[in-house]
């Protein structure tokens, strides 16, 4: 699917804590009502990226998995 997004972050190769500390600092860089595309290889992320958009009021539009590739994007809501 092609899905339209605001900005991108690659975690590809990063192992839990980091894509989620990197998407806590990304995700202020996109505009209020804006999407982040979430590119990451670490299975944790799909718990730890529904938590930390629940967490903070942030909307995980959609998810997607792939061959050991995943998938996120997040709308900005505050």
């Amino acid at each position: 699917m092609t899905r339209e997004y605001d900005a991108t972050l690659d975690a590809t190769g990063l192992v839990c804590p980091e894509p989620v500390m990197m998407l806590h600092n990304r995700i202020a860089d996109v505009p209020v009502n804006g999407v982040l595309r979430v590119i990451a290889t670490d299975p944790s992320t799909q718990r730890d990226i529904p938590r930390f958009c629940q967490f903070l009021g942030h909307r995980l539009v959609e998810e997607e998995a792939g061959d050991e590739q995943y998938t996120y994007w997040i709308e900005r809501t505050v």
